[in-house]
């Protein structure tokens, strides 16, 4: 196999090392701690993320992937004499050369992992290029998203090989965070290609929220397309996946009532504070909202809903605090700079925060100084904290008199209606299953592409070469008009014997042409026309991967 100098051997080592010292107690061990203790998390309308697959098979890698390897080694003596590839071709690493990209998510929502893990490995809108080009920096790891919001942090990637993809984007999050991989594998959940696939279409739906219907996930969704347009790492197959989310969760809100009385988070943070009041002081309590953002303006929003006409808000600046106070007539909003937080917070009773802080606002040295609230509102001064990472330290929690509820509290809202919730649920899966066969369609002809090009490329030499010579016969002195008009002959005679091929290649789920028949056609033109390359697809991207770890 020829290889380019710049891909020798040695520009491999560590790749073929890493690839051969996965030995079995290191799979059954760091990188899979879930068969020491594994955790089973039920989800309405999913089969058992986590651990177990949508048909309740319990996924354990670590036992296939070591039966595979099995007791071959590479005979280091002998690499000398061996291409880069051809080593990792007869290595136990052969099984990777076969394998195909898969989607895969490694994630960590409000249904697996708890808050205090969610903040610290949450990431900020803007560093989402960093952290795709991180990310696709991985040697196994060709194209990547992440989604980050208060219930979750998932991370979408294309990885060459399921097995290691996964073992470095963890180790990724555990360096990011300060978290132990062991920690993050008890609480993460891994789900590949369909199941991936499905799991983001119900996400975007938003089935998988803790309110069911809620829009502000589609918007979050939306934003990881915008973030990672122009990023390098955010590729066809990444970006086509979550531009297709948005469809679902456009369709399944227009085709159905699923958001029909359905709340947000920041409405269920407003019904968690007026279910922990007295009734009697609904409308008296004194409400102190920080953060005049997306969230920040829902909450005073379902706070007007809920009959108040009178509250604080602390933001950074008064702009847009003005401009919700000029959408809301006759409601009382009083903007505080900042710097009045405390003093804002000794004159509340419930106090809303829900800024982008990184760090928290609220410690308990500050709460624990605050005056008493009222035996009126219950004698408890109450903190709705929906930040992630939490704007409200958790030693708040020691302070008497004070109650801190944070985004995780909000199941507590969200727990009633239920049959009416699995009902709506069960008609946005019938749209999302349409939707998630289509998708694959599209996914699975893109493995058909590269002949398509090839066999392209390959009629188009052949034209090119039997044109220059028709028109060397013709003469110099050939007027345009009949040059033209023999290219275009040339052309049209060559894009009609290629039409029937080509609508054999294709497989867009809307025919009855199965993949497998698209498969056996694309062989059979590789095989008929020579169009074979001399590395395999997978070999070219490991190529690329080292060339460009080396620039």
């Amino acid at each position: 196999m020829a290889i380019s100098s710049t891909f020798s051997a040695a520009k491999l080592d560590s790749l073929l090392m890493n690839y051969c010292s996965s030995s079995s107690a290191s799979f059954s061990g760091a990188y899979f701690p879930y068969q020491q203790q594994m955790k089973v998390f039920p989800r309405p309308n999913h089969g058992n993320k986590g651990m177990v697959s949508r048909n309740g098979g319990v996924r354990c890698e670590a036992a296939e992937f070591n039966a595979a390897l099995g007791p071959q080694k590479i005979d280091l003596s002998k690499a000398s004499a061996l291409s880069a590839l051809q080593q990792l071709k007869t290595s136990a690493a052969d099984r990777y050369t076969k394998e195909r990209s898969s989607i895969v998510v490694i994630g960590l929502s409000v249904h697996t992992a708890p808050v205090e893990m969610r903040e610290k490995l949450a990431i900020p809108e803007a560093e989402m290029p960093r952290a795709i080009g991180e990310l696709c920096g991985l040697n196994h790891i060709e194209e990547a998203a992440v989604l980050s919001t208060c219930n979750r942090m998932e991370i979408y990637v294309v990885a060459l090989s399921q097995h290691r993809g996964v073992k470095e984007v963890t180790e990724w999050m555990s360096k990011t965070s300060g978290i132990p991989v062991s920690e993050i594998c008890e609480h993460r959940f891994l789900l590949y290609n369909k199941d991936a696939t499905q799991h983001l279409f119900e996400v975007s739906a938003g089935l998988d929220s803790l309110v069911l219907g809620e829009g502000q996930i589609l918007a979050q969704v939306r934003q990881v397309v915008k973030a990672g347009e122009g990023v390098l790492g955010f590729g066809r197959n990444i970006s086509g996946l979550f531009k297709h989310a948005i469809t679902v969760g456009k369709r399944v809100r227009t085709e159905t009532n699923i958001a029909a009385g359905a709340v947000s988070v920041s409405s269920a943070a407003v019904e968690l504070a007026f279910m922990k009041l007295p009734e009697s002081s609904h409308t008296t309590a004194r409400m102190l909202v920080v953060g005049a953002g997306k969230m920040g303006k829902l909450v005073i929003k379902h706070l007007v809903a809920k009959g108040c006409t009178k509250m604080v808000v602390v933001n950074r600046s008064e702009e847009k605090v003005a401009a919700i106070r000029e959408e809301m007539k006759g409601v009382e909003i009083i903007y505080r700079p900042f710097t009045d937080m405390l003093a804002c917070s000794a004159e509340a009773d419930v106090i809303f925060t829900s800024t982008a802080s990184e760090t928290p606002l609220f410690l308990k040295e500050h709460v624990k100084d605050l005056p008493p609230v009222s035996s009126e509102v219950g004698g408890l001064r109450l903190f709705i904290d929906i930040s992630v990472p939490r704007n409200v330290g958790s030693y708040v929690t020691d302070v008497e008199g004070a109650r801190v509820y944070n985004v995780d509290d909000l199941k507590e809202v969200v727990a009633a209606n239920k049959e009416d919730r699995l009902r709506k649920a069960m008609e946005a899966q019938a749209i999302i299953t349409e939707e998630l066969k289509q998708f694959e369609a599209w996914r699975d002809s893109l493995e058909t592409v590269p002949t398509i090009k090839k066999l392209r490329a390959y009629a188009d030499r052949i034209r090119l070469a039997e044109l220059e010579k028709c028109l060397s016969k013709m003469g110099e002195d050939i007027p345009k008009k009949t040059r033209k008009a023999v290219d275009d002959l040339s052309r049209g005679i060559v894009n009609k014997l290629l039409h029937g091929p080509m609508q054999h290649l294709r497989c867009d789920g809307n025919d009855g042409r199965t993949l497998n028949e698209a498969l056996e056609n694309m062989n059979a033109l590789n095989r008929m026309f020579g169009l074979e390359s001399d590395l395999s697809l997978v070999e070219q991207k490991i190529r690329a991967k080292v060339e460009q770890s080396q620039k």
